[in-house]
C-alpha cells in the first residue's frame, strides 16, 4: 500500500529490443516514498465488530493503494520515456495486487499484539516477524508476476541480486508495512465500544412512609418547608422528607448540590442562567425554577461563575 513514487520498478529490467540496465540506475532515477502512521493504544471489540474493522480498512485500502498506483505509473511514464508504457504499469499494478493480498499479515499480528494491550517486548517481536514475512512474500509475488507479464511480452525481467535488492525493499515495506497496520488499528478503535456510562450516586427521598430512589443528577434543588424539605426533581415530581435543610446539605454535597440560600440547596449541573438583583444577591435560573443565592455564599457565586 502507498507507494508515494515510482514504486517497484524494474531493477535492470531487459526490455524488448533493450539491453539489460544496472539494477541499481533505475532506482537511483526513480526513488520511492511511503506513507507512515505512527500507533498508540489498543483496540476492546468483540469477533463480529473486529470482522467489520477488517473490512473497513480493507475498503479503505484499496482505493488508496490503487490511486497511488496509477499516480506512481504516470509519473515514471513522464519522468522516463525510455521505459515502454506498459512497463510502469505492469510495476505498480504487481506491487499493488500483492500487497492486497498480503493485508491479512499486518491484520492478524494487529490482532495478536495490539501495541498498548500487549507488552511492548512482544509487540515489536510479532510485527518484526510480520514485516519479514510481508516483504518475502510482497517481493516473491511482484517478481513472479513480473516475469510472466515480461515473457508475454517477448522480454526478461531481471530483479538483480537478491541479497542487494531484498533490504531495499524490505525497507520500503517497512513503511507500507505500518500503514498497513495504522489503517486496521484506527478502523478497531472506530469500532471500540462506547465507555460504559457511570451512573450519578444514588439518594433516598423519604417521603413518608414511602422511599423513592432518585440519582443525583435528577435533584434539581431542594427548600426548605418548615419541619421539612421540599425536592425539586426533573421529572416534575416535588416529594418531601422530614429534615433540616442544613442536615441534608452534607448528605447531598457528595452529590454536587451546594447552598445558595439559608432556604435553598442547588443542583449546578442544572444551571441555565444568573441574574444579579443590584444588591449583591442573585437569581439562579435551573430551568424554570428562579433560586435565591443570598451575597452571604461567595463560594456559591464563585462556583456558579465558573
Amino acid at each position: 500500500m502507498l507507494r508515494s513514487v515510482r514504486g517497484d520498478r524494474a531493477a535492470g529490467v531487459a526490455r524488448a529490443g533493450a539491453s539489460p540496465q544496472p539494477a541499481g540506475d533505475a532506482r537511483r532515477d526513480c526513488g520511492d516514498k511511503r506513507t507512515d502512521a505512527v500507533m498508540n493504544g489498543a483496540s476492546d471489540v468483540t469477533d463480529g465488530e473486529a470482522r467489520k474493522a477488517f473490512w473497513t480498512g480493507a475498503a479503505v485500502i484499496v482505493p488508496i493503494t490503487a490511486a497511488v498506483g496509477v499516480v506512481n505509473a504516470l509519473t515514471v511514464i513522464s519522468d522516463r520515456p525510455d521505459f515502454a508504457v506498459w512497463e510502469p504499469w505492469s510495476w505498480e499494478a504487481t506491487s499493488a495486487l500483492v500487497i492486497l493480498s498480503l493485508i491479512w499479515i499486518p491484520w492478524l499480528a494487529l490482532m495478536r499484539a495490539p501495541p498498548g494491550a500487549s507488552p511492548w517486548p512482544r509487540v515489536a517481536i510479532t510485527h518484526a516477524a510480520a514485516l519479514l514475512v510481508f516483504s518475502a512474500l510482497h517481493v516473491a509475488g511482484f517478481v513472479l508476476l513480473r516475469e510472466a507479464i515480461y515473457a508475454l511480452q517477448g522480454a526478461e525481467y531481471d530483479f538483480g541480486n537478491i541479497a542487494e535488492r531484498f533490504p531495499y525493499e524490505l525497507r520500503k515495506d517497512a513503511l507500507s508495512y505500518l500503514a498497513l497496520t495504522a489503517t486496521f488499528w484506527i478502523a478497531l478503535r472506530l469500532r471500540e465500544p462506547p465507555p460504559a456510562h457511570q451512573s450519578s450516586p444514588m439518594f433516598d427521598i423519604r417521603d413518608g412512609a414511602r422511599i423513592i430512589r432518585v440519582r443525583g443528577d435528577e435533584i434539581l434543588a431542594v427548600t426548605a418547608a418548615g419541619n421539612y424539605v421540599e425536592f425539586n426533581l426533573s421529572d416534575g415530581r416535588l416529594p418531601l422528607m422530614r429534615t433540616t435543610l442544613a442536615k441534608l446539605e452534607a448528605d447531598l454535597a457528595p452529590l454536587g448540590l451546594i447552598r445558595t440560600h439559608r432556604s435553598w440547596l442547588i443542583n449546578p449541573a442544572h444551571l441555565t442562567g444568573l441574574e444579579p438583583d443590584g444588591s449583591g444577591d442573585w437569581t439562579v435560573e435551573l430551568g424554570t425554577i428562579r433560586a435565591p443565592l443570598s451575597r452571604r455564599y461567595p463560594a456559591a457565586l464563585e462556583r456558579l461563575r465558573g
